[in-house]
């Protein structure tokens, strides 16, 4: 367990770096979107899906309720919904 927290949080300030990296204009990937979204809320992805400027990651949290997660296609912004 303690692992995997550790993993997700290099992989969370790596994926940070690489977007700073991207180049302007240039979309985040869905990969991208859902490390972002475990960030904020840590869980299992259950699906992703895309909306006009907004990725929608839903994600089952370990306590067993089902939250959706809005990451802005353009800069990467994490919204709760």
């Amino acid at each position: 367990m303690r692992l995997s927290v550790c993993f997700l949080l290099f992989t969370c300030l790596t994926c940070t770096q690489v977007l700073g990296q991207t180049p302007k204009g240039e979309p985040i990937s869905k990969k991208q979107a859902v490390e972002l979204a475990l960030a904020e809320c840590q869980g299992r992805t259950l699906k992703i899906t895309e909306q006009s400027d907004d990725y929608i990651v839903r994600i089952l949290r370990d306590d067993g309720r089902v939250v959706d997660i809005r990451v802005d296609k353009k800069n990467g912004t994490v919204k709760k919904d």
